[in-house]
């Protein structure tokens, strides 16, 4: 009789196994990741973002320009000598040697709509030993009308892109002209992250791991999909997607101390919000949000959810959030260790203190310089900002 219970509850839990739902959401919620990584329950900690003061300019510090009269200069890398790599959005890829700028030939051509264009670049780790170059555009490669963003790699060689390879397409195109994502960074290991906003398909791309966009995600080098993304054993999914659920990430960075990519996104009216980024998570667009329609009005279920990422710091207003930093470096003294994140909308730089906990005060700094639009911190460890109609420039104390 033991032995007949026994084979009866293997039975039946394996019928109950074999009828689990497999829709695209109960198997990215649920399904356990790939053994690589350890499995953690999601975030549910709600962030604390009241009361929290927000410092005027204190002007204690030199801003210098460095690059004048730019018209959207969306993103900046550093060659070995020094040398200063740009993005024009409208197309053009630029060196400045520190007295004048050189186009760099051989760039792509790009879907020019919205804010599609030309969009971030960055070195390959090891670009010293093969001169690789990396980009993110909008293109209007693939079928269908419009475009979405492309990842492409290069050569370069005597201010020209050789040997260009699109490492990866987002589909389907669309004429929609609003969140590309495109933002690079690079973890410890050699694995390049960016991001592909939902393209202005709320209520289809984020939650579907089907579809590109709304979605961080995470290549080899040369494109190829690592083994153990989370979301290769998954029939039909995406599987350099990392992460799922997001709105429009136009800032990653890697933490200089821990190593993590931490990530900011645009909210809609309200929402904007800060994330560790962690393999498989779901962080919540649009199920979830703190934000509200434009013009007013709620479309989220609720701010929270069980198996849905709580931000580590969201903002109610938006600040319109670009480009993101991590200062390093002693010479700046009480700012050493803060977030630097762009406003394109209040136009100004945030800089905001942290610790394990949270937040605990925000700072203006360049406040009405114009809207910004990056921010890096160059090979120096300085800080640099891109402001749009403005130029870049270079920020000390």
């Amino acid at each position: 009789m033991k032995r007949f219970s026994l084979l009866l509850l293997f039975i039946i839990l394996a019928i109950g196994c074999k009828n689990k739902s497999d829709s695209t959401e109960d198997l990215a919620v649920n399904k356990p990741l790939n053994d690589s990584f350890s499995v953690f329950e999601s975030n549910q900690q709600i962030p604390s973002v009241q009361n929290i003061p927000l410092i005027e300019d204190q002007k204690d510090y030199t801003v210098t320009p460095i690059v004048k009269d730019l018209t959207n200069p969306w993103g900046m890398t550093w060659l070995p000598n020094g040398d200063l790599i740009y993005t024009e959005k409208e197309g053009k890829l630029y060196r400045f040697d520190g007295n004048k700028s050189q186009e760099i030939s051989g760039v792509p051509e790009v879907y020019l709509r919205g804010q599609g264009g030309l969009l971030d670049v960055t070195l390959h780790p090891d670009f010293k030993k093969n001169n690789k170059i990396y980009i993110s555009y909008a293109s209007a490669e693939g079928a269908g009308s419009g475009g979405n963003t492309a990842i492409a790699s290069a050569i370069l060689k005597n201010d020209e892109l050789i040997d260009l390879k699109v490492l990866y397409k987002a589909t389907p195109n669309t004429k929609k002209g609003q969140h590309f994502g495109s933002r690079f960074a690079w973890d410890r290991e050699g694995y390049l992250y960016f991001s592909v906003g939902e393209r202005g398909e709320r209520d289809i791309n984020p939650q579907d791991l089907k579809r590109d966009g709304g979605k961080i995600y995470r290549i080899h080098d040369d494109g190829r999909i690592p083994e153990n993304n989370p979301f290769v054993d998954i029939p039909g999914a995406k599987t350099a997607a990392f992460t799922y659920g997001n709105r429009n990430p136009q800032g990653m960075t890697v933490h200089p101390k821990t190593g993590q990519i931490i990530a900011h996104e645009h909210g809609p009216q309200g929402g904007d919000e800060i994330n560790f980024i962690k393999p498989g998570r779901n962080y919540g667009w649009p199920v979830i949000s703190y934000g509200e329609n434009y013009g007013g009005g709620e479309f989220a279920e609720s701010t929270a959810k069980e198996g849905m990422e709580q931000p580590f710091y969201y903002w109610v207003p938006s600040i319109a959030p670009s480009g993101f930093a991590i200062i390093d470096n002693a010479a700046y003294r009480d700012w050493n260790g803060n977030y630097l994140v762009g406003s394109l909308k209040f136009q100004y730089l945030e800089m905001l203190y942290v610790n394990n906990k949270g937040v605990t005060k925000r700072e203006k700094l360049v406040d009405g310089l114009g809207r910004m639009r990056n921010v890096k911190i160059g090979p120096e460890g300085l800080i640099y900002i891109a402001v749009e109609g403005k130029g870049i420039f270079r920020l000390t104390r």
